[in-house]
C-alpha cells in the first residue's frame, strides 16, 4: 500500500501537515486491523449483504467506536485528525463498516456530546462508545431529503412524555440500533422553529425498523426505514429544546460530512493501491502496463485527487480541533472527496480493464460504495449551495 506522504511543515497559525506520534500510532493500529480483520471478507460480506457484527464488536473493544468521546464518558478522548485517519483506514478496506462507524460516532455520539444534558451523556455515551449499543440518526423521511426543515414526523406532548408518529427513510444502522436520534415537528405553524430532537430507545413500543434491501452499494451495512406509531418518549429524552432541533441536525451534519469525507479519502487510497499493484503485475506488449503513459495518467489523476482530498479533510479536522466554525471547510471536504472517490474508482476500473468490472478485484465495489457518498449527509448539490452561500452572502436554502 502507498503510505500517505505528508510534508513535515508547520504553518504560521499552527496547522500541521504531518501526523503526531499518537495519530500515526492510531493510523497504524487501524490499518493493521483493517488488513487483518476487514479486507479478507469484504467481498463475501458484500455479496451476501451480511452485517459484520463480529468486526463491529472488535472495533468496540479497540475503542474505535468512540474515538472522539471524552474518556469520562467511556471514549478514547482523541482529536478529529485521529478520527479521520481511523475512518480513512476503515474506508480503504470496506466502506460499509466505515458507514457504521460514521453514524455511530459522528451523527450519534458527537450530537449527544454537543447537545445532551449531563444525565443524557452519562446514560448513553458509555454504551455507545463501547459498542454495547449502536446508534442511528433519524432525519430523512420518504418525502423529505434535502428540505430538512419540512418534516412530516410529528411529536405531541402528553403529560411527562412526547408521543411520536411518522416514518424515516434510508437510516444507516436503523435496523440494528438500540438508540435513535429522531427529529420531529412539534408545531407545523412554527416550521423549522418547531423541530425538536428526541433520544428514542428502539425497544420502545410502537417503534419498528424494517431493513431496506437491494442497494447499489454499502451492501453489508444496515439501512432501514424507521416507523414510529404512538411511540412514547420521556420528556427528559428531548435533546436540546423545542426549536433547537433544526440547529442540532445541521451541526450533526457538519460532523457527519467530516466522517464521509474521511472515508472517501480511504476509497481513493484503495483505488491508488489496487491500480498501482495491478499495473505493475499486468503485462501487455511485453511490459508491465504501468509503463504505458495513459495508464500512468489514470493513476496520476487519482494521486492528485487523493492528496487534495486528504488536505481538505485535515484542514476541516484542524478547525474542529480548535472549536471554531467549520461548516464551509467541512462542506468543501465532503463535496470534493466524495466526487473524487467516484472519479478514482472509475479510473481504477479502467486500469483493471475487464477484471475491474468483476468483484474479483475491489475496485468495482469502490465505485458502488463511493456513489452514495455524493448523496447522503447532503448531496453534492447541497454542498454547492452551502459554498455559494459563503461566497455570495445569499442563502439559497434557508428555511423561509
Amino acid at each position: 500500500m502507498t503510505t500517505p506522504a505528508m510534508i513535515k511543515v508547520d504553518t504560521p497559525d499552527g496547522m500541521r501537515f504531518d501526523l503526531s506520534p499518537e495519530q500515526e500510532m492510531i493510523r497504524q493500529t487501524a490499518r493493521d486491523f483493517a488488513e487483518r480483520e476487514i479486507m479478507p471478507g469484504a467481498r463475501d460480506r458484500d455479496r451476501e449483504a451480511r452485517f459484520p457484527h463480529d468486526i463491529i464488536a472488535k472495533l468496540g473493544a479497540l475503542g474505535f467506536l468512540g474515538p472522539t468521546v471524552p474518556e469520562e464518558y467511556g471514549g478514547l478522548g482523541l482529536d478529529y485528525i485521529a478520527e479521520a485517519v481511523i475512518f480513512e483506514e476503515i474506508g480503504r478496506a470496506d466502506s460499509s463498516i466505515r458507514t457504521t462507524l460514521s453514524v455511530q460516532i459522528s451523527l450519534t455520539e458527537m450530537t449527544i456530546l454537543h447537545w445532551g444534558t449531563e444525565a443524557q451523556k452519562r446514560k448513553y455515551l458509555p454504551k455507545l462508545a463501547s459498542g454495547e449499543w449502536l446508534g442511528c440518526f433519524g432525519l430523512t423521511e420518504p418525502g423529505v431529503g434535502s428540505d430538512a426543515s419540512n418534516l412530516d414526523t410529528r411529536a405531541a406532548r402528553d403529560g411527562d412524555h412526547w408521543v411520536l408518529n411518522g416514518r424515516k427513510m434510508w437510516i444507516s444502522n436503523g435496523g440494528i440500533a438500540k438508540l435513535a436520534i429522531v427529529f420531529a415537528q412539534t408545531d407545523p405553524a412554527l416550521k423549522h422553529k418547531g423541530i425538536a430532537a428526541f433520544l428514542v430507545e428502539t425497544d420502545t413500543p410502537g417503534f419498528s425498523a424494517p431493513t431496506i434491501h437491494g442497494k447499489l452499494g454499502l451492501r453489508s451495512s444496515n439501512t432501514a426505514e424507521l416507523v414510529l406509531e404512538d411511540v412514547r418518549v420521556p420528556a427528559e429524552n428531548m435533546l436540546g429544546g423545542i426549536g433547537q432541533g433544526f440547529r442540532i441536525a445541521m451541526s450533526a451534519l457538519d460532523d457527519g460530512r467530516f466522517g464521509v469525507a474521511s472515508g472517501c479519502v480511504g476509497i481513493i487510497q484503495g483505488c491508488v493501491d489496487a491500480s498501482v499493484k495491478y499495473a505493475q503485475e499486468r503485462h501487455a506488449f511485453g511490459q508491465p502496463i504501468a509503463g504505458f503513459q495513459l495508464v500512468q495518467e489514470l493513476i496520476a489523476d487519482m494521486v492528485l485527487d487523493l492528496e487534495a482530498a486528504r488536505l481538505l479533510v485535515y484542514r476541516a479536522g484542524y478547525l474542529k480541533n480548535k472549536g471554531v466554525p467549520n461548516t464551509r471547510e467541512t462542506s468543501l471536504a465532503k463535496w470534493y472527496a466524495s466526487e473524487a472517490a467516484v472519479r478514482a474508482a472509475l479510473n481504477a476500473i479502467q486500469v483493471h480493464g475487464g477484471y475491474g468490472y468483476s468483484d474479483e478485484y475491489p475496485v468495482e465495489r469502490y465505485l458502488r460504495d463511493a456513489k452514495v457518498a455524493t448523496l447522503y449527509e447532503g448531496t453534492t448539490q447541497i454542498q454547492k449551495l452551502i459554498i455559494g452561500r459563503f461566497a455570495t452572502g445569499i442563502d439559497a436554502i434557508a428555511p423561509k
